[in-house]
């Protein structure tokens, strides 16, 4: 038996006007995704626990079976092993943003969608000003994505640093890393001085420079946030004696990859937004699947789509994801296998950020009693067989379908 994980991040939402009060699930044309409703047994899962925020990390911790209370330690320490940024026991990992700042306040989360290449630029003319050897290390990641190393820094949670696409249109003033408690106060000034200094750094940088000459926001500003410590996890093949490999764009999903035992593949082409190659995705996939017992396929489209708050993009990604990728490896795929389809969380366009709703799924496999639902959304998935999963994580749920006849 084999196993299919795909994951629509951010995919769910609330109904939207403009949709004819419909979410985007609702409207988009996903003949696949239906027919393994229609075939299979749908639910909603809570994969954010009341006692976290809900982020990716958090969410994805759940979705592959690992507690996010213990093992969430923070965005920035689950994505650094994708880089091959090597933290240790008293070192603190911090994403970094290149972000753009206007008239005071957080303008966008991402500049724009700047791309690797013009960040990489930005971030490197940090790097130069601040780097210290065994203190302060900057490193280069995917579009707007970078990292802050804090080495032997033992108060990252004692500081409280906002995820930019969290307070968007704030003033910057207000919600930049504060101390949690008199102690941390030197170390967070040393955030906030490296973040108020990265102004005059990128001000006037020919990246920004030619973005600006181009209509196109500029990366102003830096903006350290989850930052968090290496964590401890057991393999997937620990916990459940599978092999498995995972194919994203992002590093948050790369990086739990890396922790949790996966082969992690790299798929030219794939950016982590709607432009993504969804072929390139689906046919890695169907090959991992020949050696792999598992291939978990996370697409990140959606949620930028929800940040950004366009509803027709996020049909669109919807859309391609169900024709181009899951249709394709279900095409693809000769063995009996279970096939799962859910969101890590909701990025409703309403919101323009995560929110800690249950979210819809649904799983086909062998042997599975179909329950009465035809089609997959938040609204059908509500009144599917599984009801609403709040103990039990997706991924083990998956296996032991697909183990035991129902």
């Amino acid at each position: 038996m084999k196993y299919i994980l795909i994951i629509g991040d951010g995919m769910a939402d609330y109904p939207i006007p403009e949709l004819g009060n419909k979410t985007p699930l609702q409207a988009a044309f996903k003949p696949n995704m239906d027919t393994i409703a229609a075939k299979g047994k749908s639910g909603l899962i809570k994969n954010v626990p009341n006692q976290c925020t809900p982020g990716s990390d958090v969410a994805m911790c759940s979705v592959l079976g690992y507690d996010p209370q213990i093992y969430c330690t923070g965005r920035g320490a689950l994505e650094v092993p994708s880089r091959n940024i090597n933290l240790g026991a008293q070192d603190t990992a911090y994403r970094c943003n290149i972000i753009t700042e206007e008239n005071g306040t957080i303008a966008d989360y991402s500049a724009g969608h700047i791309t690797t290449k013009e960040a990489t630029q930005l971030i490197l003319a940090i790097k130069e000003v601040y780097d210290k050897a065994g203190s302060i290390e900057f490193y280069p990641g995917l579009d707007y994505r970078h990292y802050l190393i804090m080495r032997n820094f033992s108060q990252s949670e004692q500081i409280h640093c906002n995820p930019p696409h969290d307070v968007m249109g704030q003033a910057v003033s207000d919600v930049i890393p504060k101390a949690k408690e008199p102690n941390a106060e030197n170390s967070t000034q040393q955030l906030r001085e490296m973040i108020e200094g990265s102004r005059n750094i990128l001000r006037n940088h020919p990246v920004n420079i030619a973005r600006e000459k181009a209509g196109k926001r500029a990366g102003n500003l830096i903006w350290p946030w989850g930052g968090g410590k290496k964590p401890s996890m057991p393999t997937l093949r620990e916990k459940f004696g599978i092999d498995s490999a995972v194919i994203s764009a992002v590093d948050l999903v790369k990086g739990l990859g890396a922790y949790a035992g996966m082969e992690v593949i790299n798929v030219e082409g794939a950016t982590g937004l709607y432009n993504t190659n969804y072929e390139g995705k689906a046919d890695a996939a169907i090959k991992a699947l020949e050696t792999c017992d598992l291939v978990c396929v996370h697409v990140e489209a959606p949620d930028e789509a929800g940040h950004t708050r366009d509803y027709k993009l996020k049909v669109r990604t919807i859309e391609d994801l169900d024709k181009r990728l899951l249709g394709r490896i279900i095409d693809g795929v000769c063995e009996p296998y279970a096939v799962a389809v859910l969101p890590d969380h909701p990025t409703p366009v309403s919101l323009g950020t995560h929110s800690r709703d249950p979210v819809p799924f649904t799983i086909s496999a062998p042997g599975l009693i179909a329950d009465s639902v035809r089609v997959y959304d938040e609204f059908s998935a509500a009144q599917g067989g599984f009801g609403l999963v709040e103990n039990t994580y997706l991924l083990p749920l998956l296996l032991s379908l697909g183990r035991v006849k129902q």
